[in-house]
Parts: C-alpha cells; structure tokens; sequence
C-alpha cells in the first residue's frame, strides 16, 4: 500500500539522534517505495515549549488539509496538545512515540506530573500509536491507559555491516554514541574508568555537548576533575561517514544510559560485532539480543567498572563477545523490512474509525 502523510517533528529532521534518524530513514524508506510524504519542520523550542512555539505548531497543523493522515513525532506534542481534541475531528493523527516524554531523565520532579496528564489526553485521541520497542508499548498501556490493540509497534532497523576491525593498538579505543544529556550517563561512566585507570584504555564519545549545555559543562568538568583529560576526547556530533569510521576502529563499544526507547546505537554496534557493554535502562533490558552484550543496572558505576575491566584487560574476553555480537547481529531487522512495517501501521489508522 502507498498513501500520503504528513510528519511534523520539532526542528530540522536531519538532526543526528536516534529518534530523528529513525523519522528520517523511515521518510526515505516510505517515498521510495511510492509514499508522498510531506514533512514539517517546526520552529521554537521544543519540548519546553513557550507560547510563540505553541501557536507556530498550531498554524502549522491548521494548514494540513481536511483528512489527511498526520503523524506527530512525540518530542513535537507539548506544541501541539492544546488543539489536538479539535484536529483530531478532521485529521487522521497517528502518533509516534520514541518513549514517553515524562520518562525523560533529568525532567523536572515538579512537573512530571503534567507532561504525563499531557501524554494521556494527546494518547487519547490519536487513531493509533507507533511505538520503537515492545518495552514502550507495555509502558503506555500499563501506565498511560492505551489499549494495546491501538499501539503498534515498529522498532528501528539496521543496516548490515561488516565486522569492525578495531583499532589494531595495544590500548584498546572505547567508543560512546549519545548526545550529551544526563539519560546517557556519560558522567556514570567516566567515574566508572577512572576506577579502572591502572589499565590501558582510550574513550571516544560521539555525540553533541550543546544540546543540554549544562550537562555537556558537567561532563567536562567531571574529565578534569577526574585527571582524563588526556584519555577521553569528546568528538562532537559527527557525520554518518566519520560515525561509521569510529564504529570501525573501535574495540570496544560502551552505552552507560539511565533509559533508552529502543537503544539503536546498541544495535549499530552489535551488527558490526563490536563487543558492548551497556545497561539495563528501559529497552534495553528487552531489546538487546540475548548474549549480544554485557548488561548492568543503570547508574551503577561499580558494577559497570566490573564488567569493563576483564573486556580490557583480555582480547581473548573482547573476541568471545565479539563473536557473540555477529550471530545476534544476523537477528536484526533491516530497514527495508521495517519501513514495511510502518507502512502497515499506517494502513491500520487509515482504517481505524474515530
């Protein structure tokens, strides 16, 4: 089936994070294979938003015509709540959810409370939910009251890739992939290196420090505190090609975050073999295959420090993880397969009657 929809994210689409990726390579996927797909890029400041964003979003809505299928990325909901139960009446709204914004580390105790009220009633009156894990599926209809007949769920895919020859020195290149927010943890896993010091090591993080400047300030300031200025370079947000060259040369792959939606930095690293090691935050505890990496619970830099020192100390442990990657690595789901995917749970709100 083909069709036309309409996609409204928060900023530009070609940001490199995972939930923007997955937008954009299902855009791709879905006008390759005959989908118009008409994508809108909000402007202002998202997801706290201020007014002047809120009715830039609403305008933007205002302009979808009567009946189309229009898919909300969730990051871009606090913009658009306030006219949802209008709109819902002439437009078919689908919603998709990387994981719920209320679940976001780092969000405010105070007003947790009302960015979930807010989910409940946006949930509410969508035709169907997309979800990226099953783990965020059994979150909204365990805790936000979604029928799980109206959740769909459409996890990220991964192209292949051959196995990552690593980095071929005598101390062994840790690469991080994530933005510099508090979910990530980045602060959880330098104190976890600075407990393992006395063996050679060398961490790279992918990632952007300036989208939550203050954490980015707080990672830094913990490297100099920590006296690993000299171990760990902070690259910045990179392109696809200098990503896929870091992926390459690294031997080991690290991801220490307090909760992922699905976690598809993980599963780029396993479908290159790369021995990972990473946490049991949200999907991760579900969507890593079994055997595919060592996992510990999130914000526990002991037992992280634990299950890194015998993979750096050992190239034999590196390569029996390693090995372990590239049969899982087999699992995973292209991204053709799951752009098909999409595609049907596009079919079923079309479908669905309000």
């Amino acid at each position: 089936m083909t069709g036309a929809l309409h996609l409204l994210v928060p900023g530009r689409l070609d940001q490199r994070t995972g939930g923007y990726l997955y937008d954009a390579r299902m855009v791709a996927g879905l006008r390759a294979t005959g989908w118009r797909v008409d994508v809108h890029e909000l402007p202002g400041r998202f997801p706290d938003v201020d007014p002047a964003t809120c009715q830039q979003a609403e305008t933007r809505l205002a302009r979808i015509p009567d009946g189309a299928l229009c898919v909300i990325d969730g990051l871009a909901m606090p913009g658009v709540a306030g006219v949802l139960w209008a709109e819902r009446m002439r437009l078919r709204i689908v919603h998709l959810i990387h994981h719920p914004l209320s679940r976001e580390t780092g969000v405010d105790p105070a007003i947790v409370p009302a960015v979930e009220n807010l989910e409940r009633a946006a949930f509410a009156m969508a035709r169907r939910i997309i979800v990226t894990s099953p783990f965020t599926a059994a979150t909204l209809a365990a805790e936000f009251g979604v029928a799980p007949d109206r959740i769909g769920t459409v996890v990220p895919g991964t192209d292949p890739r051959p196995a990552a020859r690593g980095s071929g020195a005598a101390t062994p290149t840790l690469v991080c992939v994530g933005t510099l927010t508090q979910r990530k943890g980045h602060r959880i896993l330098l104190d976890a290196l600075a407990t393992i010091a006395d063996l050679p090591w060398r961490l790279v993080c992918a990632g952007s420090a300036d989208r939550d400047p203050a954490t980015g300030a707080a990672v830094r300031a913990r490297i100099a505190d920590l006296g690993l200025g000299e171990r760990v370079d902070l690259a910045g947000e990179v392109d696809a090609a200098t990503l896929e060259a870091l992926y390459d040369r690294a031997d080991l792959f690290v991801l220490p975050s307090f909760y992922e939606g699905y976690g598809m930095a993980v599963a780029e690293a396993i479908a290159r073999g790369l021995p990972t090691v990473t946490t049991t935050g949200g999907a991760l505890a579900v969507s890593v295959p079994e055997g595919a990496a060592v996992q510990v619970p999130p914000g526990d830099a002991g037992a992280l420090a634990a299950a890194l020192r015998p993979l750096l100390a050992d190239p034999s442990a590196r390569e029996a993880l390693a090995a372990r990657a590239l049969v899982a690595a087999s699992t995973l789901p292209t991204w053709d397969f799951q752009v098909a995917a999409f595609a049907a749970e596009l079919a079923h709100a079309l479908e669905a009657g309000r």
